[in-house]
């Protein structure tokens, strides 16, 4: 155990996460108070509502940034850490000395001096850094601790601020000139025009077909092998890289391009050819181990071949730290210590044998200038290194392939190469050229304990093997058949998670860590969505990169976003003053623009960006047909429509932008046009009935005339598994008729609906709701059928009968309660009373442990409160101006808010409003003003 803090008390320790302290309260012992911040306990005040008192009438108040005071920021306590922090000052007053154990990167550094600032002790204060939380690292930290780094400290909050400035002032902008509700960010915003451009490219794309043929050959001992034509007559035969794709054209004329007829005689004319072995090279070809894990490299392979996402690698990474089995995760670093090392090399020895283990140890280093993160890569904690197996039954499935892929990695970075020989043979017969390569593997190294994924999954795997038989130049071989093969290229792939992480590094855009927040952040803001593993542009994101590209093309230059991480970097090595940087960032002075800083740029495009211009995207003028006008996408307030004329059309959700061609836009157009010859009249109403599709799909609707024009439409979606070819006039006025009362229940007199919602058919008696079974349909069921549902025992939802638990465990330690395993509505689930978390399919009931369940609740705590969901539910990007994180849009103030008085609108609640007051540091002054105490 560590030796006593000295002092009467004992020693408080403070990391972020309960998890992490609960693992390092194990290696400390009864001396030491363990306690978690829970992350972040001060931040920038979303918005002029959650200023102090004293700053809200500051022109910058809704900033949080007093951009006219060297830019000093100002920090609040919020609501809901307050509590925590309480806790905090009260241990600290009996505690005998602080030790700040939060992680060694800038979030964590700027976490430990914000700890310092709101509890200033009065003890000993001491800051700990490690990068595995083993005993060995703990008790080490212990022994060598060190002072906060102010050149971190300085860097992180040089980070915050100017994301906040980007986000908040360019997001004001989108919102006038796009929509509301948009957000903009100095990552977010390049990783957004990455993913148009590459759709753009998709767009541009023509495709090209050509023809080639597959020989199977025969050795003289009967050995078969097919290989490929290549050349006739001397001339090669093009590949797919030889097409121009924004044409579908040959690139070089010298390439002789075979249509299917060309191919066909060709095979005819070989028929009667005899071949031979033309040439044969072989050399030998050996392949490294890749490196240890990076973030982002992690992040990557995890993607390809788990199909996780980067949040999800994160999440399951950072449980996987906190419990002590995986090094710190979020690292720039390919360095491993000399006990690393040696505990992969031991590994080595004892699972592959000598023969696998190089001579001397494999020594990696970081690519990148300033690893700011961890100074070593990720890989299992302590040493010797756990094996897998020994940790299936305490890990969860996602930790445990996550690990396994971890160690693997690791393990293979000691070992020996790969080595083997790869093998071209060429058949010629006739003037044709056929060509084959082979590989074979002579020694697999590394590959025997790992393969690196691909993003491409067509592509063979390097460890792979392709045999070939044993011939010498001039055999003869027999050709038993030809076969004609048809090519298309294939426009540019969209990213995947992995590979726009990979983009992203390359350029030196943002830091690994924060990639995670930046894809969930555009999943969420609605700039692209998923289709399969792509991410694919929406047209909104399309507007938003034309109008960043057009009128703020510095800030989403990829090497102006790539030198901000530089500049990062030399303030954090203390070489580079950040109030000098931050003033030319936003005002221009002291740059090579004087005066063209970021706030002047944006004065100047609220009046210059024509809205207009930046949502209408051409698809082109069609030469046949009724209608000769051009036709435009637009991108409007409910989402993107097609325009052509006076026509209008709705675009179907989720439509890839490359889809929307000329000939799909005409077919909605005229779709749309059929929605405006009405059905019929409604006998009840004498209004008019019509069929019509939306951006959500086909729905009847019956239209108000008369005085009552001005009055909504009453709008009815079809029944499941209804085509619009199925709505007749009279299944229109049925569905119109939706909800519709049955009766009265003979107990209680309350009316009996059936109605048509959004998760299906259903019935519903006061509070109690119950689906409808596909035999019965809502325009037809009667009030006995839907009595009778009603009396039968509801099994299932949120409001049917307590079921009992699968299995129950001893009370948690965070809520005290015991934790139970249940079957809900959506599968099975884990309970702490507070907490509820998913049990994965892949593990079943009777395998779950306790210190599993533990995780899974810890992970979906981690994640933050679900999402609400449903009609009263109110959306995670709020459009009326509500307060966004860093790199995202701020509360609009007064008269610079959106144009309509609903944006200026804050959603911050009053009383936490209220209570909000803060502190204004920065962390280069010995003795920050203080502006006034935060109560807690």
């Amino acid at each position: 155990m560590a030796k006593r803090a000295a002092g009467n008390g004992k020693s408080l320790v403070i990391v972020e996460s309960p998890a992490k302290a609960r693992t390092i309260s194990k290696y400390l012992g009864k001396d030491y108070t363990v306690e978690a911040s829970i992350g972040h306990i001060r931040d920038l005040p979303k918005g002029s509502k959650e200023m102090p008192e004293e700053f809200k009438r500051k022109k910058w108040s809704y900033l949080g940034v007093n951009v006219d005071e060297g830019f000093e920021p100002v920090y609040i306590v919020p609501g809901e850490k307050k509590a925590q922090v309480a806790k905090l000052k009260s241990l600290l007053k009996d505690a005998s000395r602080l030790y700040l154990a939060t992680d060694e990167d800038r979030e964590g550094e700027a976490i430990s001096w914000h700890l310092l600032e709101v509890l200033k002790p009065r003890i000993p204060v001491h800051r700990l850094v490690f990068h595995e939380i083993t005993e060995e690292a703990i008790l080490g930290a212990i022994e060598h601790p060190r002072d906060i780094d102010e050149g971190l400290v300085r860097a992180q909050e040089t980070r915050r601020i100017l994301d906040r400035l980007y986000g908040y002032e360019v997001s004001q902008l989108l919102w006038r000139k796009v929509a509301a509700g948009l957000s903009a960010g100095r990552v977010q915003s390049v990783a957004v025009r990455l993913i148009v451009e590459r759709e753009r490219q998709r767009i541009a794309f023509r495709s090209a077909t050509y023809w080639d043929l597959i020989a199977r050959f025969v050795t003289e001992d009967g050995k078969e092998f097919d290989a490929e034509l290549v050349s006739v007559g001397g001339r090669k035969i093009p590949a797919g890289k030889d097409f121009d794709p924004n044409t579908g054209k040959i690139k070089d004329a010298k390439l002789l391009l075979l249509d299917e007829k060309a191919v066909k005689e060709l095979a005819e004319n070989l028929q009667q050819a005899k071949f031979a072995v033309h040439a044969l090279d072989d050399k030998p070809y050996t392949r490294k181990p890749s490196e240890p894990f990076t973030t982002s490299t992690l992040q990557q392979e995890a993607n390809r071949k788990l199909g996780f996402t980067a949040r999800r690698t994160m999440n399951v990474a950072q449980s996987l730290y906190e419990n002590g089995y995986i090094t710190y995760m979020r690292t720039d670093s390919t360095n491993l210590a000399q006990v690393a090392i040696d505990a992969a090399r031991d590994l080595v020895r004892t699972e592959y044998g000598n023969h696998f283990l190089p001579a001397e140890p494999r020594v990696y280093k970081s690519k990148v200038k300033n690893a700011q993160e961890a100074h070593e890569a990720i890989r299992p904690a302590g040493h010797p290194f756990k094996l897998p197996e020994s940790l299936r039954n305490v890990l969860t499935p996602d930790q445990f392939r996550l690990f396994d892929l971890i160690w693997k990695r690791t393990i293979a970075s000691q070992m020996l190469d790969a080595r083997g020989r790869s093998i071209t043979l060429q058949v010629a017969g006739a003037e044709a050229v056929f060509q084959v390569t082979g590989k074979t593997i002579e020694f697999p190294g590394f590959l025997r304990a790992y393969v690196e994924g691909s993003d491409d999954p067509e592509a063979e795997l390097a460890d792979q093997e392709r045999l070939l038989p044993s011939v010498n130049i001039g055999d003869p071989l027999g050709c038993k058949n030809l076969n004609e093969k048809s090519h298309s290229t294939q426009p540019p792939a969209r990213f995947s998670e992995a590979a726009l992480t990979a983009a992203l590094e390359e350029r030196g855009i943002g830091r690994p860590s924060t990639y995670a927040s930046i894809i969930d952040t555009i999943l969420e803001r609605k700039y692209v969505f998923k289709k399969a593993n792509a991410l694919v542009p929406t047209w909104v994101a399309f507007s938003v990169s034309r109008l960043m590209e057009q009128h703020l093309p510095n800030l989403v230059d990829y090497q102006f976003t790539a030198s901000m991480e530089d500049l990062l970097d030399s303030i954090s090595r203390k070489e580079q003053d950040a109030t000098s940087y931050l003033k030319t960032f936003y005002f221009g002075e002291g740059g090579v623009d004087e005066g063209n800083g970021l706030k002047a740029q944006l004065d100047k495009k609220i009046v210059e960006v024509d809205p207009r211009e930046m949502g209408r995207f051409t698809l082109g003028t069609p030469t046949e047909g009724e209608h000769k006008e051009e036709v435009f996408v637009r991108v409007g307030k409910y989402g993107p429509f097609i325009e052509q004329g006076e026509r209008k059309g709705s675009i179907p959700q989720d439509t890839p932008p490359d889809e929307m061609t000329l000939e799909r836009a005409l077919q909605l157009l005229d779709q749309a046009g059929v929605g405006e010859e009405p059905l019929g009249v409604c006998p009840d109403t004498g209004e008019l009935v019509y069929l019509k599709t939306g951006r959500f799909g086909p729905y009847v609707q019956r239209v108000p005339k008369g005085e009552n024009e001005n009055e909504k439409p009453k709008n009815a979606s079809l029944l499941p598994g209804m085509q619009p070819s199925d709505v007749t006039f009279l299944v229109a006025l049925d569905l119109l008729k939706l909800p519709r009362t049955l009766g009265e229940h003979p107990e209680d007199h309350e009316p009996i609906l059936a109605a048509n919602g959004r998760y299906g058919p259903y019935i519903k008696h006061g509070s109690d709701f119950r689906s409808l079974p596909p035999n019965l349909s809502p325009v037809v069921v009667t009030l006995e059928e839907a009595l009778a549902i009603f009396a039968q025992p509801k099994l299932r939802g949120r409001r049917g009968q307590a079921k009992e638990p699968l299995k129950t465990f001893e009370a948690s330690p965070v809520t005290g309660q015991p934790i139970r395993v249940l079957e809900g509505r959506y599968g099975v689930y884990i309970t702490d009373g507070e907490t509820n978390a998913t049990l994965p399919k892949d593990l079943s009931t009777e395998q779950l442990t306790l210190p599993q369940a533990i995780t899974l609740l810890e992970e979906r705590t981690a994640m933050g409160p679900p999402k609400k969901r449903g009609r009263g539910a109110k959306k995670a990007a709020p459009k009326k101006g509500a307060a966004a994180p860093a790199e995202k849009a701020p509360k609009a103030a007064k008269k610079k808010a959106a144009p309509k008085k609903k944006a200026a609108k804050k959603a911050a609640p009053k009383k936490a409003a209220k209570a909000s007051t803060g502190e204004k540091k920065s962390p280069v002054k010995k003795t920050p003003k203080k502006i006034e105490d935060v109560p807690f």
